[in-house]
């Protein structure tokens, strides 16, 4: 490793200008990134991160703007170059081809009229000057090189073909195209199920040893930053709070910003009461020692063992047999389906009042489709659906419109469930005017004021839009909207998986503690083993719409029978 750092950052100050007052995103920080390395960046979302690699490639749009420090390029045997003083035109010389950036969702960087294979010779054209001929050779050269399944299909097809991790490798490959020398990862993993996150961190991680790369890795999740990195910069509120090697932070953090980050995330062998949050670490006056802080919150086993008899002795509120939800693949030119997909196939399950079923599985196996087939907002194939021994599927529209009273589902993302056009209160207390509850608008507002302050938020609040809240605490006003109608039993569909590990925890509280407080069901589908067994008292694995596991959480997840299940614990990233 090259003793001179390839980029060296030096008091950079990034604001942002609007409403007549300017906020500090990067507050005069200094970071150096060394040949060769993987440096971690890690924080929750709105700590400056994201903003600081998108100031080394020159991409801070308005009203944003950098307003003070330098950005030293020094690459072996070229002279030194700022980037914050290059003209424009000789930037976009170094974006691509020797800095190279790969965003968080690559749907919204991959442009859906276009085939992704041409979408990545276009980028060799436009830096290499080759043929087309030539950079579609070798756009299916970097396809084999990413390991993307049958690359010369894969230059034909366009992105919504593709699974979320095939697209990822797109991204990889338009990346690493032009062979740079500084990658830039910006939560390259965060939406993608723990196995398919597992293999883009190897990948990654060839691709560096391979090319000799520098990559700078951002992420809010210390766990995966503990799988790839070789160096840690934690940043919190702009600033860079503390820096190190993954052996240094791990295992003695400093600050206690770092402390709470690495304990919010749900441990691997205690059951907890709760999961511990930042600010049991930053609202400290005294310092908090992580492992003796996380083993405070540890819920006894006798406790556990009297919750499950509990449990056992409550009657059935959900009753499945043989559920099958099939999807027709190709028709014939009769209109009959040549095929089917078995997105569920076959399930039988019960699930008790006040107990929480955990639904969990990588993409495709088939649980959203599980969970909307229960609430019928797609009609199974074949099998019975009981909820207090009423069969659902008897049911007319109307007498199930009646029913989704009680049966309530939170999505996974809450912005696309929310009408930007309504105000939060608005959207709360919308379901109640169509079911008639509540009696007038007045007793309806005063229910919706409620329910804020339920989930943690304020009365001031109702009156704004969802485009003002932070991604958590949307999160919190979806759940708010699905308390409206009293429901008995919810369904959390990947309801914080696109969370900040830390408000991750927050959410996963808050849903606990609702629990406790009106008793209720749930059903908590998510691709993450640790958070499912967290939250829940029996957990069934899916996988390809079959039940590959199913038993007591604890058991599935400490002691597991199924080689998948088993395959998803190893790929928990931090283990």
């Amino acid at each position: 490793m090259s003793p001179v750092p390839l980029v060296s950052i030096r008091n950079l100050t990034v604001e942002f200008l609007g409403d007549g007052h300017t906020v500090t995103a990067v507050k005069s920080i200094s970071l150096d990134v060394r040949t060769g390395e993987i440096l971690g960046i890690v924080g929750e979302s709105g700590s400056g991160k994201s903003v600081t690699s998108l100031s080394i490639m020159r991409l801070i749009a308005e009203p944003g703007r950098i307003s003070g420090g330098e950005i030293i390029y020094q690459p072996e045997n070229k002279p030194a170059v700022d980037l914050l003083r290059l003209p424009e035109a000789a930037m976009r010389s170094y974006r691509g081809h020797e800095i190279a950036m790969i965003f968080q969702e690559p749907m919204t960087s991959l442009n859906p009229l276009h085939t992704c294979g041409k979408q990545v010779a276009e980028a060799i054209i436009l830096h290499k000057k080759v043929s087309p001929r030539e950079a579609r050779r070798q756009t299916i050269a970097l396809f084999e090189r990413v390991k993307l399944p049958r690359p010369e299909e894969a230059y034909d097809k366009y992105p919504h073909e593709l699974s979320g991790g095939q697209k990822q490798r797109v991204m990889i490959a338009m990346a690493i195209s032009c062979g740079p020398r500084l990658l830039i990862a910006d939560e390259p993993t965060t939406a993608l199920d723990v196995t398919v996150q597992k293999t883009i961190l190897e990948l990654l991680r060839e691709l560096q040893r391979e090319m000799g790369m520098s990559v700078v890795f951002i992420t809010h999740d210390l766990g995966v930053i503990a799988d790839i990195a070789d160096r840690v910069a934690v940043m919190y509120k702009g600033e860079i709070v503390e820096e190190g090697t993954v052996e240094q932070i791990f295992s003695r953090p400093g600050h206690a910003y770092t402390k709470g980050l690495l304990a919010c995330r749900p441990p691997m062998g205690l059951r907890l009461r709760r999961l511990p949050v930042v600010k049991d670490f930053t609202g400290s006056r005294e310092p908090v020692e992580v492992e003796a802080f996380v083993r405070s919150l540890e819920m006894p086993a006798e406790e556990t063992k009297a919750r499950a008899e509990m449990l056992a002795e409550r009657p059935p509120l959900l009753e499945v047999e043989g559920l099958s939800t099939w999807f027709p693949t190709g028709r014939s030119l009769f209109g009959k389906p040549k095929s089917w997909t078995k997105a569920v196939d076959d399930i039988s399950f019960t699930v008790r009042e006040g107990e929480t079923l955990g639904l969990v599985g990588e993409s495709g196996c088939g649980k959203t489709t599980l969970s909307r087939t229960l609430l019928r907002l797609v009609e199974p194939t074949r099998g019975a659906i009981r909820y207090r021994g009423r069969d659902l599927l008897s049911l007319s529209a109307g007498e199930m419109r009646e029913m989704r009273k009680h049966i309530q589902i939170i999505f996974q993302d809450p912005y696309s469930s929310l009408n930007p056009r309504m105000t939060v209160g608005q959207a709360i207390l919308e379901p109640m005017q169509v079911h008639g509850m509540f009696g007038n608008d007045r007793d309806r507002r005063e229910r919706v004021l409620s329910l804020l302050e339920k989930v943690g938020l304020l009365p001031e609040h109702y009156n704004r839009y969802p485009h003002e809240f932070s991604g958590g605490q949307r999160q919190r006003i979806v759940i708010a909207r699905a308390l409206a109608l009293n429901p008995e039993f919810i369904i959390c569909d990947e309801s914080v998986s696109a969370l900040d590990v830390s408000v991750q925890a927050q959410v996963l509280n808050l849903l606990r503690a609702l629990q406790q407080e009106f008793n209720f069901t749930y059903i908590f589908i998510s691709h993450n083993l640790s958070v499912v067994n967290f939250m829940s008292d029996t957990m069934m694995v899916m996988q390809r719409g079959k039940i590959a596991e199913m038993g007591p959480a604890e058991a599935v997840y400490h002691r597991p029978a199924s080689a998948y299940t088993r395959e998803l614990i190893a790929a928990i990233p931090g283990r």
